[in-house]
C-alpha cells in the first residue's frame, strides 16, 4: 500500500526510509495533498510545508483528502499545525509539538518554521525552530546546567527574535547584551553539542512509526462526517493544481531551471534569484503592498523594457512565460523595482567585491588597464602622425 510523506528540513527523505518504506515528497505547498490524493494512497504524513512566499497547504485539500478515503496525519512542523487545526475533522497528529498546538499551549506558526537550503543542498536548516529551542532550554534546565529563570529570559529572547534570525550564536548574543549570566551562557554553549534536543525530528521519527505500525496491512478507508463544499476558492486551488501537476513522487522539476543549471549562466542566474528573494523579504519586513499606481507602474515598465504593445500583449507574454498567478507575479515585480531603487547605491558598492568573490575582478580591471594604456599609445601616435604629414606635405610642395 502506497504512503505519501511530505518532508524536508525537519528530516531527510534518506533518514525516513529507514524509518518507513514510502514515497518521500518535497515539502508540501498548496495544491500538493490534493495531487497526492489523487493517486490515492492509503496515508498522507505531512510533517514539512511551505508558507509566507509560497502558499501554504490549505485545510480545503485536506479535507478532500480524507473525504476520498486517505488517511492523513501530521507532525513536527507544518503537519503539527494542520492536525490541530483540522483535529475535529478527523486529521490525526503526532507528538509533543502536535499536542502543545491541540492543548494552545502555543498557536503561531513561528513556533516551527525555519529557513532552509534549496532540495540541492537537501533542505538543511539555516535556522533554529523555537520548539526546538523551548525543548533544548527545558532539557539544560532539567540537567542543572541553567536556572528556571534563566531558561525562562533566554526563551523570552528567543521568541522575540524574527523567525529566520533564530540560531543560537545571535541568540547567545542577544542574551549577553541583556544581561543574562555569561557564566550560564557558556555553560549552555558546552551543552549544546550533546544535548540540544531536536523535537521537530523526534516526533517526524514518531509519525514515520505510526504509519508503519498502523498502514502496512489491510487498511478501511478514512471515515468522514463532515460535507465537503467546493467553494470558489477550493475549485481555483484544485483548478491551479491541475494545471501545474506533475507524476507523484516526481518532486517539482521545472524544465527550464533544469535546462539552466546545464549551462554557464546557472550561477549568475541564481545570484540573480537571490537578489530577488532578498527584495521580497525587504518589502514584507516592511509591511510593503504593491496595488493601485505600483501595478499599473510596473506593467507599463515591462510593455516598455520587453516591446509590448500594452496589457493585453503583457498577459499573453507571461502566460508564454509559465507564469501562472499573473497578479502575484506583477506584485512581485513591483516589490523587486521598488527594491531597486531604494537599495541601488548600496549595491554599486557591493559591486566590485561581488566580482572579486566571482574571480571576475581582476580580468575585467587588467582589460580596463590594457584599453587605457592602448588609448594613450594612440593619442601619442595619432600626435606624431599629424606631425609627420604636415613635414611629408611640407617636403612634397617644396
Amino acid at each position: 500500500m502506497t504512503i505519501y510523506i511530505f518532508t524536508g528540513p525537519t528530516l531527510s527523505a534518506a533518514e525516513g526510509k529507514k524509518e518507513l518504506d514510502a514515497v518521500f515528497l518535497p515539502p508540501a505547498a498548496q495544491g500538493e495533498v490534493y495531487r497526492a490524493a489523487l493517486d490515492k494512497p492509503v496515508a498522507i504524513g505531512i510533517i514539512d510545508g511551505y508558507f509566507e512566499r509560497i502558499p501554504s497547504v490549505s485545510h480545503k485539500e485536506i479535507l478532500w483528502a480524507m473525504g476520498q478515503g486517505v488517511h492523513v496525519l501530521g507532525a513536527a512542523s507544518m503537519g503539527a499545525l494542520r492536525a490541530a487545526e483540522l483535529s475535529s475533522f478527523g486529521m490525526e497528529g503526532v507528538g509533543a509539538v502536535y499536542d502543545a498546538y491541540a492543548r494552545g499551549e502555543i498557536e503561531a506558526d513561528d513556533e516551527v518554521a525555519v529557513v532552509h537550503a534549496s532540495a540541492e543542498d537537501g533542505y538543511r536548516p539555516a535556522s533554529e525552530a523555537m520548539v526546538n529551542l523551548r525543548a533544548t532550554l527545558r532539557a539544560a534546565e532539567a540537567a542543572g546546567v541553567i536556572q528556571g529563570a534563566t531558561a525562562e529570559r533566554i526563551e523570552h529572547i528567543a521568541k522575540g527574535m524574527f523567525y529566520a534570525d533564530r540560531c543560537y550564536p545571535l541568540l547567545f548574543r542577544h542574551a549577553e547584551e541583556q544581561g543574562v549570566s555569561t557564566v550560564e551562557i557558556r555553560a549552555l554553549r558546552n551543552f549544546l553539542p550533546e544535548g540540544r534536543v531536536d523535537q521537530k525530528q523526534i516526533d517526524a521519527r514518531a509519525l514515520l512509526r505510526v504509519l508503519r505500525e498502523r498502514f502496512t496491512g489491510r487498511v478501511q478507508p478514512k471515515p468522514v462526517r463532515y460535507h465537503f463544499e467546493a467553494t470558489d476558492a477550493w475549485e481555483h486551488i484544485r483548478d491551479k493544481a491541475d494545471r501545474t501537476a506533475v507524476a507523484p513522487g516526481a518532486g517539482r522539476t521545472d524544465p527550464a531551471i533544469e535546462e539552466l543549471k546545464r549551462s554557464d549562466g546557472y550561477a549568475a542566474a541564481r545570484r540573480g534569484a537571490l537578489a530577488r528573494a532578498l527584495a521580497l523579504e525587504a518589502a514584507r519586513r516592511q509591511g510593503r503592498r504593491s496595488e493601485g499606481t505600483a501595478l499599473r507602474d510596473v506593467v507599463e515598465a515591462l510593455c516598455r523594457d520587453r516591446g509590448l504593445s500594452g496589457p493585453g500583449e503583457l498577459v499573453r507574454w507571461l502566460e508564454q512565460q509559465g507564469v501562472v498567478e499573473i497578479e502575484r507575479f506583477l506584485q512581485d515585480e513591483a516589490q523587486v523595482r521598488w527594491a531597486e531603487i531604494l537599495y541601488g547605491p548600496d549595491a554599486d558598492r557591493c559591486l566590485a567585491d561581488h566580482l572579486r568573490s566571482t574571480g571576475e575582478y581582476a580580468a575585467l580591471r587588467d582589460r580596463a588597464l590594457a584599453r587605457e594604456h592602448g588609448c594613450e599609445r594612440v593619442r601619442r601616435l595619432l600626435g606624431q602622425g599629424e606631425e609627420l604629414s604636415f613635414a611629408r606635405v611640407g617636403r612634397t610642395e617644396r
